[in-house]
Formats: structure tokens, sequence, C-alpha cells
């Protein structure tokens, strides 16, 4: 539709500029034969009006983020803007491409995994164009071609993972997909800026088995903690008693310190004081027995 609007005005711009070159006598001609008045046509008149349709025909503005490149007679000549410019008319044509980053969702991939497991993963591309004129030339549409890139570069990526790599160096990955991907689009033009993967869906009996292994791992850690508290409380006591082992008044001012304790506990207790020198006579009868 722009390229007839194109020719309409040049076809209007070649008449005004006939007209003017001889006199308006042909327009004259023309009228009196179909019953008219005549005109006449003053040479400055002719040249505002051809000026005027020139302009409307020629003049083009690209806003800042966008570039124009510029075919003349089918040659590509460069690219053009941002601001105002002037085109030839009908010899001149123009393609408007964005430089604005795009975001690209990559559809959703079923992936087999390395270690065969079966995954659906999806991805985000973001990239922008840095030169517009390899993404007009080289490349019939860069948007759709870019995005089939990043679904073959995904499912391959992904395939060649294993699941735990998956789960666990995301970064690690996107690197490498965005490095994939950038390599392959450089020819068009295209610069990969970054690739995230989304959401990685697992199968739900996966999840459940997942769930169990986690689980007995939390148990098992739960052991260690509790038998690691174990050994080292019965190191403490051991320790605690070659002490009063060694020091006969602390172990009495601990017994006065457990008798202390249980008095102070509500309700009816009976308490028998032993003196400690009795247990040191069984001691003795032990040892005495045991030499013997």
């Amino acid at each position: 539709m722009r390229g007839l609007l194109d020719i309409l005005i040049f076809l209007i711009f070649l008449v005004v500029i006939l007209f003017g070159a001889v006199g308006g006598d042909l327009l004259r001609v023309l009228i009196e034969n179909l019953g008219g008045v005549a005109m006449s046509f003053s040479p400055l008149i002719v040249l505002v009006i051809a000026v005027v349709v020139f302009l409307i025909a020629s003049v083009r503005i690209v806003p800042e983020f966008q570039r124009a490149v510029i075919f003349r007679l089918g040659r590509v000549i460069g690219a053009k803007g941002p601001g105002l410019f002037i085109l030839i008319p009908v010899i001149d044509q123009m393609v408007k491409v964005d430089l604005r980053t795009v975001t690209l969702d990559v559809p959703t991939q079923d992936i087999i995994t390395k270690d065969n497991v079966s995954v659906s993963v999806d991805a985000v591309v973001y990239f922008r164009v840095v030169d517009p004129v390899k993404a007009v030339v080289e490349v019939e549409n860069y948007l759709y071609a870019t995005s089939q890139i990043a679904q073959t570069t995904l499912r391959s990526v992904c395939g060649a993972a294993e699941l735990d790599e998956l789960l666990s160096e995301r970064e690690k990955l996107n690197i490498q997909l965005q490095e994939i991907i950038d390599k392959q689009t450089d020819p068009w033009g295209v610069k990969v800026v970054a690739v995230e993967l989304k959401k990685i869906d697992l199968p739900e009996e996966l999840r459940k088995a997942m769930a169990r292994q986690a689980e007995a791992e939390r148990e098992r850690r739960a052991k260690i903690i509790t038998a690691e508290a174990e050994y080292q409380a019965a190191q403490k006591l051991a320790e605690a008693a070659q002490i009063l082992s060694s020091q006969p008044i602390a172990l009495q001012l601990r017994y006065l310190e457990t008798i202390q304790t249980v008095s102070t506990k509500p309700g009816n207790t009976i308490l028998l004081p032993i003196p400690t020198e009795l247990f040191r006579l069984f001691t003795k009868d032990d040892k005495i027995q045991g030499q013997g």
C-alpha cells in the first residue's frame, strides 16, 4: 500500500513538472476541448506545487529506537536514522528495524536428560539487533529464526546434562546457552544478551522419589547428630568422673548440691542423707578382696 502511494505521488509530481515545462498550454487545450474554463499556471506556482509534492513523497522520520535500511533500485545502500532524511520516490525503498531488546519466550520443550529422565523445560531469551543491514539482508525473518535456534539449542544443551546438573547448575547452563545462540545469530546482526531457564517440570513419580530421598537424608543427618551428641556427652561425663574421683571434696559438694536441688522441688520427698565415708569403706573392702 505504501509503495502504491509513492508511485501515485511520483506520477503527480511528473505531471506537474510536465505542465510547468509546456507553460500550461497543454492543460488549457484539454480544458477548452472539454468545455471548461481556460487556466494558466505561472512557473512559480508550478515550482511550489512540485516542491510540496516531492517533500510529501520523499521525507521520512525514524525514531531513536529504529533504523531504516535503504534499498536503491534493489541494492542496499546502508542504514539511515534516527531523525529526518529524504528518499527518492519509487527509486528508494525503506525497511524499518527495531533496535530495542526483544524478550522471546521459548516454548516448553520435552527433553530426555543424559541419565534418561524425561523433563519439560522452557526458557526466555533476551536479544537485540546490532546490525540492521544484516538483520534484513542475511535472514528472511530474524525473530522467527532466533526463536527456532533457541528451541533447538535448548533441547541439545539440556539433553546433554544430567538431572542433578540441570537442577543445581542453572547459571552454568544459562551461560552455555547464551554463548551458543549468540554465535549462531551473529551473522544475522543479532546479539543475544542473556538466556534464562524459567521452569523445569518433573514427572510426578520422580517428584515423590526425590521427596522420599530427601526425607531419608534428613533422618540420616538427625541420627548422626544425635550419636555425636551422645558421644560428646559421654566424653564429658568421663572427664567429670575423673575429676570427682581425684578430688573427694568435689564429690561431697556435688552430693550436697544434689540434695539441695531435690529439696526445693514441690511434693512430699523424704531424703536420707548417707555420709560419703560409708562408700569409702565398701570401696576399700572391694580393693582388699581384689588383691586377695
